[in-house]
């Protein structure tokens, strides 16, 4: 046992705490149930780490720990204080500078250093008051209140406050438009604006930490970029348009054709044309009770519903294009979990209405079969000679055909290979419109997919 530890005192050792590995390695463990040893940080005046886990040196008592381990718990806790208390720094070279505007609501970056301006901000075109007196417009990169939340939260960007005082006269303040922001003052001052709120900015930052791209789905402005639209266009069949145009006496029409309707026998097998029945027909025929999302009905309702898309969310993998962004991978909805009930039929009816239809799951590619000859040995190349090659029965073949070229036929190429139908099971589970909701509970975020499908879309044979 350490003698420094062998008589505790209140006082917290001077000593500086070094971050020097152990000499026996093998007591430490990277269990998820051990405890963080904060002794084993860098001191304040150095950028903290998080140490690995190690195992208790000791169990809990029911009747209280001795004063060595309070002791230990104690320097513990005092280690972690000190590690939180120390001061982040960045590097001056990657810092971007941004200046916040609270009367549009919008962060001008006067710097911009780093990839993070890649996916992040759009350009704006703002009225400047140019040096003799005349106002000109000037296209600027701005950041909307997550973005700018989210880089001076991870000390990317050093954001200023517009403000009306002129520092001008001071010594070295002359290039200064307005009074530094901290990371607590950003919270209070952008949290609540264009639509932003705490839980949207929790799951914003959390995707981006991810590597995904997430933008706006509905524009701040008229200068914010978006996506094109992805709705599919769908073929109508012409004897459906014929009947939507006479759908009046289309119907007066079959009703008196067509025999009466028996909901006992919804089959009707004709004697002349029982043969020509087949399993696609049959399951048409059992088909007479309306289905489908079409059927629904539209209920106006003027109750205002938390569900609503508010982020186009994009893949790592996806390239993105700031200023043409692509269609997004998925469109999220983010709610809070504690107030925003389920989402009913009808609300998920109106989300559906309006997302557009996702393109079928490609089937799977099969691999041509393999020829029997590519599975024979090769044999060994052989030397022949000029007579030999001349009188094989592939040279005489060659030899016929350029002369009597009238006695051969072009051999006809090869049908193409029907292309597959997709897997209706395949379809049916990944739908053909989807919608992501985010249920935020006291920070802790769950994401929940919705799918639409119709099986009435799908013959089963």
């Amino acid at each position: 046992m350490d003698d420094s530890l062998e008589k505790p005192s209140s006082l917290f050792p001077k000593t500086p705490l070094t971050d020097e590995a152990p000499e026996d390695d093998e007591q430490l463990s990277d269990e998820e149930d051990g405890g963080l040893d904060w002794t084993k940080l860098l001191p304040p005046s150095a950028r903290p780490i998080i140490p690995r886990r190690g195992e208790k040196e000791f169990e809990p008592r029911s009747g209280g720990g001795t004063n060595l381990q309070l002791h230990v718990l104690d320097r513990s806790r005092l280690a972690m204080f000190d590690t939180l208390r120390a001061t982040r720094t960045i590097s001056s070279k990657a810092v971007s500078y941004a200046v916040w505007h609270p009367d549009i609501s919008r962060s001008h970056v006067t710097v911009a250093r780093g990839i993070h301006f890649s996916n992040m901000g759009h350009s704006a075109p703002r009225s400047v008051q140019g040096e003799d007196g005349t106002s000109k417009m000037q296209r600027r990169l701005e950041l909307l209140p997550e973005e700018a939340i989210y880089l001076i939260e991870r000390g990317s960007v050093f954001c200023w406050k517009k403000s009306d005082l002129e520092f001008g006269e001071l010594p070295g303040l002359s290039d200064v438009s307005g009074t530094p922001m901290t990371v607590q003052q950003a919270f209070s001052e952008m949290i609540g604006k264009e639509d932003l709120t705490i839980e949207k900015f929790q799951v914003y930052a959390y995707l981006k930490r991810l590597g995904y791209v997430v933008t706006r789905t509905d524009p701040p402005d008229s200068y914010y970029p978006i996506p094109p639209n992805l709705s599919v266009s769908k073929t109508t069949p012409i004897m459906q348009r014929i009947k939507t145009l006479f759908a009046s006496w289309m119907s007066t029409l079959v009703q008196a054709v067509a025999p009466a309707f028996n909901w006992w026998k919804p089959v009707s097998l004709s004697h002349w044309l029982h043969h020509d029945k087949k399993y696609l027909s049959l399951f048409q025929s059992m088909r007479f009770i309306p289905s489908g999302h079409s059927t629904l009905p539209t209920i106006q309702s003027n109750v205002t519903t938390p569900y609503r898309i508010f982020y186009n969310v994009y893949k790592p993998s996806t390239p993105f294009k700031k200023s043409a962004p692509p269609p997004p991978d998925f469109q999220l909805v983010v709610v809070n979990a504690r107030t925003a009930p389920m989402p009913s039929l009808q609300e998920l009816s109106d989300l559906f209405d309006i997302l557009p239809e996702a393109p079928l799951p490609t089937p799977r590619q099969r691999r041509p079969p393999t020829c029997a000859a590519n599975n024979a040995p090769a044999t060994p190349p052989t030397r022949e000679t000029p007579a030999r090659i001349a009188s094989s029965p592939l040279a005489e073949k060659s030899l016929v055909r350029r002369m009597f070229p009238w006695l051969f036929f072009a051999t006809p190429p090869a049908p193409p290979m029907p292309a597959r139908r997709p897997n209706p099971f395949m379809a049916l589970k990944s739908g053909k419109k989807i919608v992501i909701v985010a249920a935020v509970d006291s920070s802790n975020t769950s994401f929940f997919r919705f799918s639409q499908g119709e099986f009435t879309e799908w013959p089963m044979v």
